[in-house]
């Protein structure tokens, strides 16, 4: 843990929570994190087949999602923003941070009086309707994500208390998510088209997705998202798991070398907390239900003609830079050119991986070189045995003979292993 949080009362009475961080644990989590980049880059060096999962990229996402929740400051600011997305929501109860105190390595923030998410038996002793909360919380996290792009991405029971009178109080905010609109529309698509089993639209944003990757064989793709999608047909929506669902796509996507993009990783984490303590609340709990009004309005207000004015403005404004941008760009090229300093550089992922197999059958010739001269060496030397040097002349002998097994093991067991 990095921090510990204390109740406090200002001088006026005001019960408010500090939560102050721990001296120098910024050295020790920056230690940690060099020590996981490091264990990352030789997962993706030593081992292939676990290099599509893009060891470094999680470290790194894990890093600035980290160093964040580290800056108390910064969690004040997350609270205000997404307090200001609720002001018109009086279901929702966001603490008042208090900037006197507030600092980098300090947070004082207004005290909640109520009854914690996990602790099921006081929601029930306080005659709250946990049906009716369920759906709150739902509402809660779908607004945050789908329609204002600013969510809580740890909505556990431990940072959600339940009020007396019916609302809900989000605490916590040092680990916030953030997703463009264009992402949201494609989040929304993704998730309309799992729950209403339209395969084709979940096809089409994964390849989006996918970008230009050359790997990507996509045909198998269609048929893999197809057989996922046939999957769930005809399961009543109420069934559904929307966090197991985006599981199940994750790993598709996996098992094609693709990875969902980065800023997918908290969202998809919200969800699946969300799911689950929807579920604590009540076993009868929808996600499905729930989310389909927002991912409806989203895919509409992609489309509302206010949202394709201001769309095509920025297409034309993007077009008028570039028409602009274009005669200092080539003129900057043409001297480049007449320099001779133009460089063309060009990544081919086959070309590689085709020279690293090719060093690797030079290394393994080159030892089966001298594996062969040491048995050769070795088979002289013992046939000359004889007179006082036979000794050390045996000796020779029997040492070449060993090194010749132990690099005839290492060849065997690099081919061994490359073929696995």
């Amino acid at each position: 843990c990095h921090a510990q949080t204390h109740r406090a009362w200002l001088v006026d009475g005001t019960p408010v929570v500090l939560k102050i961080r721990r001296p120098d644990i910024g050295d020790t989590i920056d230690a940690d994190l060099r020590l996981l980049a490091r264990l990352a880059e030789i997962v993706e060096t030593r081992a292939p087949d676990l290099k599509r999962y893009r060891p470094a990229d999680v470290v790194q996402q894990f890093t600035v999602s980290l160093r964040r929740e580290l800056d108390f400051a910064a969690e004040g600011r997350n609270a205000e923003r997404i307090a200001a997305n609720f002001a018109h929501d009086a279901q929702v109860v966001v603490p008042t941070v208090y900037w006197e105190w507030t600092c980098e390595s300090l947070n004082v923030q207004e005290f909640i009086d109520g009854i914690p998410g996990r602790d099921l038996l006081a929601v029930d002793a306080a005659g709250l309707d946990r049906k009716a909360l369920a759906r709150a919380g739902a509402g809660i996290v779908l607004k945050m994500v789908l329609q204002d792009g600013c969510f809580h991405a740890d909505p556990h029971p431990g940072n959600i208390f339940y009020l007396r009178d019916g609302r809900i109080a989000v605490i916590d905010f040092g680990m916030v998510g953030r997703v463009s609109e264009q992402r949201r529309f494609q989040v929304a698509q993704l998730l309309h088209g799992m729950v209403s089993y339209d395969a084709e639209a979940v096809i089409d944003v994964l390849l989006e997705w996918a970008g230009t990757s050359l790997d990507i064989d996509e045909p198998r793709l269609q048929q893999d998202i197809g057989a996922f999608v046939d999957e769930y047909r005809g399961v009543p929506l109420k069934e559904l798991r929307i966090g197991a669902m985006l599981g199940d796509v994750t790993s598709i996507l996996r098992d094609h070398g693709l990875t969902l993009p980065s800023d997918l990783a908290l969202m998809i984490k919200a969800f699946l907390t969300l799911e689950g303590m929807g579920r604590q609340l009540d076993p009868d709990f929808d996600m499905a239900t729930e989310a389909r009004p927002y991912l409806e309005r989203v895919v509409l207000q992609r489309y509302a003609p206010r949202a394709i004015v201001r769309r095509g403005r920025r297409t034309v404004t993007g077009a008028i830079d570039l028409i602009g941008d274009l005669p200092r760009d080539l003129k900057r090229l043409l001297q480049a050119a007449r320099r001779g300093k133009l460089q063309l550089q060009i990544e081919t992922r086959a070309l590689r991986e085709f020279g690293e197999q090719v060093d690797r059958a030079a290394n393994r010739l080159t030892m089966g070189i001298v594996t062969a001269a040491l048995v050769i060496g070795s088979s002289i030397v013992m046939n000359s045995v004889g007179g006082s040097a036979s000794r050390w002349l045996l000796a020779l002998g029997v040492g070449g003979f060993i090194g010749a097994a132990l690099c005839g093991i290492w060849i065997l067991f690099s081919i061994w292993r490359s073929r696995r």
